[in-house]
């Protein structure tokens, strides 16, 4: 019975070989077989190990689709592949980073022009991809970064296509449009690269001669990265802190959301007065913030609706009685004792106020746009009163602190290639003219000079210039060198 029981287990696995076989056999044929005695060495073959972190990146990321959320902000096992999923991220940008840098040091793009410019526009969709996935967690970092971000895309007036406050849309960027561009664009790089092989040296005093790929090394290293990735998603687990909400704030002080309906009522707040006002930020502040949700208020409540009272009264009545409220609710007027007053702007005021601690305020106000999704009516809401500002401050975000950097409060959690950008924020804050338009053109400037770094004369041969090939040829990771005798 033993015999015929290992029988049928080595037929399932000879089964299982032919099945897989024809999949092997594709694999194989992706394969880079020949490189220069470099290139087998670490820094010489990131790009399959950046391939490896996107399938992970992929996987977990279809599963937190799946279950959502809630699942991946409060769930253990949710949390795990959130962490797992933010570590992956964070090890493709900083492998990215070293690939540019073993490319740019040894001049691999005098060669090979297209594929540098390939990999200059997949590290930007990667960057914006990783920016987004900040935006989708859904906690108070993700509200932050998405404000940041939505003043950066509306300052180069592009926040008509590229609203960070738009959770649908973001999510949709974030799952779908970003990841459909890198796959596409990450076949070509690789099938360019494929085609002419890893670059040679373009300098006669750098020896080398061809080699089998050594595969079997590769996948021990992508092993490693595996294993480094499990470990910080268990040692630094993915942050997470509570969205703020405008129920919170009303609860907390009541005043403040007072006033800033007044403020968004008379156009005086500050998405009333935003600068940079395009797309989604041209709407009327008193009909999303006051006059909208208080006609539903009135429906529901059947009460009598204290703004007809209002819009009867002459518009020097209507004065005084705008700043007799405003005064009120800005010394710390009581909400209760303001529902009985007579003054009709202030019994409206209260009664919204009260809406808003129950957090029906914050659904009518969200529900406005077709799917409920959008959040940029609640959280420019949240800004004009300065709670978020705040928030953002408790937990080291404001922008002052390097917060737009942060994917969360511990002081490890950060976009460390923000850091620039976010000096550049700093440096210029005080200059009038100078703007998040400003800020963005000279970001995308760099970007560009990146990009078409092989085709600029005298730039181009900077790194050969540096000697910086001497980073990544040498005795260290190419063996044809350690055979030279000095």
């Amino acid at each position: 019975m033993n015999n015929n029981r290992d029988k049928a287990q080595s037929s399932g696995q000879n089964g299982l070989r032919e099945l897989l076989r024809p999949l092997s056999g594709l694999l194989q044929d992706q394969y880079i077989k020949y490189v220069p005695s470099y290139g087998n060495s670490f820094f010489f073959t990131i790009g399959i190990y950046l391939l490896e972190l996107f399938v992970i990146l992929a996987l977990t990321g279809i599963i937190m689709v799946i279950f959502g959320p809630y699942w991946w902000d409060t769930t253990a096992i949710g949390t795990l592949f959130r962490s797992i999923h933010l570590w992956a991220a964070e090890a493709f940008v900083t492998l990215m980073f070293i690939h540019l840098l073993v490319n740019f040091s040894t001049s691999a793009f005098r060669k090979k022009k297209l594929v540098w410019v390939i990999g200059s526009i997949l590290l930007l969709l990667v960057l914006f991809e990783f920016a987004f996935g900040v935006g989708v967690e859904g906690g108070l970092v993700s509200q932050w970064n998405d404000k940041a971000g939505a003043d950066l895309w509306n300052g180069m007036g592009l926040g008509f296509w590229l609203n960070p406050l738009n959770q649908g849309a973001v999510f949709g960027w974030h799952i779908a449009i970003f990841p459909i561009l890198l796959a596409l664009m990450i076949f070509m790089h690789y099938s360019l690269v494929k085609k002419s092989g890893l670059s040679k040296p373009y300098r006669k005093d750098i020896p080398y001669k061809m080699v089998n790929a050594d595969h079997k090394k590769m996948y021990r290293r992508m092993i490693y990265i595996f294993v480094m990735v499990l470990i910080f998603s268990f040692v630094f687990s993915s942050p997470y802190i509570a969205p703020l909400t405008i129920s919170q704030v009303a609860h907390s002080n009541p005043s403040n959301i007072a006033t800033t309906l007044l403020q968004e009522y008379n156009f005086s707040s500050g998405t009333a007065t935003y600068t940079n006002t395009v797309n989604p930020y041209v709407f009327s502040t008193r009909d999303v913030y006051f006059i909208t949700p208080y006609s539903e208020y009135v429906t529901f409540s059947n009460k009598t609706n204290e703004l007809l009272a209002y819009d009867a009264e002459n518009s020097s009545v209507q004065g005084q009685n705008f700043i007799s409220a405003y005064s009120y609710f800005a010394n710390n007027g009581s909400i209760l004792k303001a529902l009985s007053s007579t003054n009709p702007l202030i019994v409206a005021t209260a009664q919204l106020t009260e809406m808003a601690q129950s957090g029906e305020y914050q659904l009518v106000i969200q529900n406005e746009s077709a799917s409920g999704l959008d959040e940029t009516y609640v959280l420019r809401f949240l800004y004009d009163t300065g709670s978020l500002a705040i928030a953002a401050k408790s937990f080291g975000l404001r922008t002052s602190q390097f917060g737009m950097l942060k994917v969360g409060a511990p002081p490890w959690s950060v976009q460390y290639w923000l850091i620039p950008y976010n000096i550049l924020e700093l440096t210029t804050s005080n200059i009038s003219w100078w703007g998040d338009l400003e800020n963005g053109l000279t970001a995308m400037t760099i970007f560009l000079i990146l990009m078409l770094f092989p085709f600029i004369p005298g730039l181009r041969d900077l790194p050969d210039k540096l000697k910086m090939y001497k980073l990544f040829w040498n005795k260290y990771t190419n063996p044809e060198m350690r055979k030279i005798k000095k």
